[in-house]
């Protein structure tokens, strides 16, 4: 693996207190580990070749906890009804769509090489239950340079005929299959994730099924909670012994303790379930765009925050209709607004420092050290070219950075992509 120097507007979020940014800076890559941002190379690292982007904006790729790469297809469709009225009206039809291994291989490889011309480094999915069609998302995935988990779902109730697995010993058996052939591929970026989608689709006997494969294999986990209030309904309904919502992933041992699990929206967790999560070490993947189109809520990010839960970021397609986490970015400071303004005066809303930190080093941390240009982490690196945007004078370099995001630059100012330091774009 190569090293080399990147030289420009060094721009990144150690902590959330604020942005650091050091202007026509230098930060060393080597051998795929981030050696920190200097005002002048190190001795040390004098001879390694340096890539003059001086004037460009140099941030950390993003990070995207939480999407469903089975519903690119019809994203931005379909935003009419909530979520479990939407879940049968349009995104199961889709999902059945991967029984066929040509939709597929074609479905999947679209999917991953827009991922791979993006503002994204990493990235947390969804497949279908189809084992092998989430076999083929992974190749796509270790194909397009990103690091990524991948799940093969889970479903044994609640679930259209096509898409209900037949029993709970059945899908621990192919959910077991899917790590078995996973391993035997030999992906460098590329990892399984236990998914059961949500406590209404899987039994208790299924549950604990992943749980004791969680436990064999040392896995992640991903899920959804607390969304909607139906699905809160309706969860509380058929897990009546459960304390709460996530009492009910905890009793199979899917909620972090002694393994890492991260947990998409969290809009209506209580004092119980957010301490649980504090406890548990769980990360809340907090996905804004489908929050908003599918009528669900907002999630009170700056109480989570205070309280110092671990947050992410995620796109969460087709409820979110974009892949981009520089949107993400932006809605989840327009709902903070809107949350502070009609529901709590006392939750200041985000700013902007705080939501890139979600998006870089906060989700980060579930894949381990990057989303920083700390030394020591796994360098991850976008260049941003900024000049194409017309501007009638000088703007600082904060300012430049703000904009970038809510002018969706990573659709034309994308100039390079580094992945654990090797180069992708």
């Amino acid at each position: 693996m190569s090293n080399y120097v990147l030289k420009g507007h060094i721009c990144h979020t150690p902590d959330l207190n604020g942005p650091e940014i050091r202007e026509n800076a230098y930060v060393v890559c080597e051998n795929g580990i981030c050696r920190g941002v200097f005002d002048e190379i190190p001795e040390r690292f004098r001879g390694i070749e340096v890539t003059d982007c001086t004037n460009q904006l140099i941030i950390p790729g993003m990070m995207d906890l939480h999407t469903h790469a089975s519903q690119f297809a019809f994203r931005g469709t379909g935003m009419d009804c909530e979520l479990l009225d939407w879940l049968n009206r349009y995104a199961f039809p889709e999902e059945s769509r991967f029984s066929d291994p040509a939709y597929a291989e074609k479905a999947y490889g679209l999917f991953a090489q827009t991922m791979r011309q993006g503002a994204t480094t990493r990235v947390v999915l969804f497949g279908t239950v189809h084992t092998d069609a989430s076999l083929l998302l992974m190749d796509c995935m270790e194909k397009s340079g990103l690091v990524s988990y991948v799940g093969k779902v889970n479903m044994d109730r609640n679930a259209p005929p096509e898409l209900q697995e037949e029993s709970a010993f059945r899908s621990a058996e192919e959910t077991r299959r899917f790590i078995r052939e996973s391993a035997a591929r030999g992906y460098r970026k590329t990892k399984p994730i236990i998914t059961p989608r949500f406590v209404i689709s899987c039994t208790d006997e299924l549950l604990k099924e992943l749980g004791k494969i969680r436990k064999e294999h040392g896995l992640p986990v991903q899920s959804h909670l607390s969304e909607n209030q139906e699905e809160i309904k309706t969860t509380a309904a058929l897990t009546p012994e459960a304390d709460f919502y996530g009492d009910a992933y905890d009793r199979a041992g899917l909620f972090g303790r002694d393994g890492k699990t991260v947990m998409a929206h969290c809009v209506y967790s209580g004092a119980e379930e957010t301490e649980r999560i504090r406890e548990n070490g769980v990360w809340i993947a907090h996905c804004p765009a489908s929050n908003m189109n599918i009528a669900s809520g907002i999630a009170p990010i700056r109480r989570y925050l205070e309280q110092g839960l671990r947050v992410g970021l995620g796109t969460d397609m087709a409820g979110g209709n974009s892949e981009s986490m520089f949107q993400a970015v932006v809605d989840a400071i327009q709902v903070s607004k809107m949350y502070w303004r009609y529901i709590d005066r006392d939750a200041a809303p985000l700013k902007f420092h705080e939501a890139f930190y979600m998006a870089t080093k906060g989700g980060g941390a579930f894949f381990g050290k990057t989303g920083s240009f700390e030394e020591g982490y796994a360098f991850d690196a976008l260049v941003l070219d900024d000049t194409c945007l017309p501007c009638a004078r000088e703007m600082p370099v904060a300012e430049r950075l703000e904009k970038a995001f809510y002018t969706r630059m990573d659709q034309q100012g994308i100039r390079m992509k580094f992945v654990d330091g090797e180069r992708i774009l």
